[in-house]
């Protein structure tokens, strides 16, 4: 079969049919692309719902079609670039590439490895989704695991980390022409001035380390390290954040969680309420004896309070007589917690007034009345 001859007709060192059959490889390719993107979205999600665990397939296609989608139309582009041919400078020599087609190759390398390595992370993600579905689903059977709130978010990071480092060696190696095997062992030379520079850095990362081996506490845990108290609600490789009771979120680096005493407010068994009274001179002491013991039975009769509620007539002072007060609530809840002292403060309040007691204080004044 003969061509047409106008086929043969050069332009920029290329016939008119390189250029038809590099415009042909965009065409089938994009078309290939666009139908290969949905038969594999298809198939992928009739082969992995019964292991995915409820992601929908429009999950399954944001996550892994639409990257794998873009590596296919890199690949297309360099199949048809590999058809086309480049103008050589008269003074190149033998078997030497032009600049330009030099820098197409590299551009076109550099776009396959960040393809490649966005579906490798779009990979972890799908698969970080699908272990989350499967933990929620045990934890509306079961409850949640400290190992689902810390463990998934961390595995991401790490793998990401993993992947990405992969990414840039292969593209230093391949793109730039880096020996990487040489730039490897130079690390282990200039190993000692990077650990000086990023002192910090290293830290905070084995602290992550140490904060996800020894588990001291977890996401969900409600902890006080040092002077900053609040919600821990992400666990990274450099630092803890947390949501304080004003709701403002704090960033503490790792080293700071696990370098100084931490309280793990969760892990309490029940939460203690200390207090002292004070009662004016007039109120007698049947009625500090008659106040004390109603008081204690009160708070001894709440389902929420440990057997070993105090109540002592500890102080004499020229300001009154003062009774100290102690009990732990049975809980760790917060707000469970401050509805038991708020049912108790009612109820001494009334035994209180039961009794004829009266609380010692500054003398109540009364403003007096404007003049007409």
């Amino acid at each position: 079969m003969t061509l047409p001859p106008f086929l043969s007709y050069e332009i920029l060192g290329n016939t008119l049919g390189q250029y038809l059959i590099a415009t042909l490889i965009l065409l089938v390719g994009s078309a290939f692309r666009r139908l290969f993107s949905r038969l594999l979205s298809k198939l992928l999600f009739s082969l992995t719902k019964r292991y995915t665990a409820g992601v929908t397939e429009e999950e399954l296609h944001d996550l892994l079609i639409q990257p794998l989608s873009t590596l296919l139309l890199v690949v297309t582009l360099q199949l048809a670039g590999a058809t086309l041919t480049y103008p050589h400078s008269p003074t190149a020599g033998p078997g030497v590439l032009p600049w330009h087609e030099v820098l197409l190759l590299r551009i076109l390398a550099l776009a396959f490895i960040v393809a490649a390595a966005r579906v490798a992370l779009r990979l972890v993600d799908f698969a970080l989704l699908v272990m989350a579905r499967r933990a929620a689903l045990r934890t509306t059977a079961h409850g949640p695991t400290r190992l689902d709130n810390q463990f998934l978010p961390f595995a991401k990071d790490l793998l990401k980390v993993f992947f990405i480092i992969i990414a840039v060696l292969v593209a230093l190696g391949q793109v730039f022409g880096v020996n990487v095997t040489a730039l490897i062992g130079g690390l282990g030379i200039g190993g000692l001035a990077v650990a000086f520079a990023a002192k910090e850095s290293l830290e905070n990362l084995i602290a992550s380390f140490t904060i996800f081996l020894d588990q001291p506490f977890g996401v969900g845990d409600l902890v006080t390290a040092g002077s900053v108290s609040g919600t821990v609600e992400k666990i990274g490789f450099r630092s803890t954040r947390l949501r304080t009771a004003e709701k403002s979120y704090v960033t503490v680096p790792n080293k700071s969680m696990i370098d100084k005493p931490l309280d793990n407010l969760s892990l309490r068994t029940s939460r203690r309420v200390g207090f002292t009274l004070t009662f004016d001179q007039k109120t007698t002491s049947a009625q500090l004896h008659a106040i004390i013991a109603a008081a204690v039975a009160a708070m001894q009769a709440h389902p929420l309070v440990t057997p070993d509620a105090q109540m002592k007539f500890s102080a004499l002072t020229p300001a009154g007589k003062e009774v100290t007060v102690q009990y732990f609530v049975q809980t760790t809840s917060y707000d469970e917690y401050l509805n038991v002292k708020e049912d108790l403060n009612y109820s001494i309040v009334e035994v209180v007034e039961q009794h004829g007691g009266s609380f010692a204080g500054a003398p109540m004044v009364v403003a007096p009345a404007e003049k007409a």
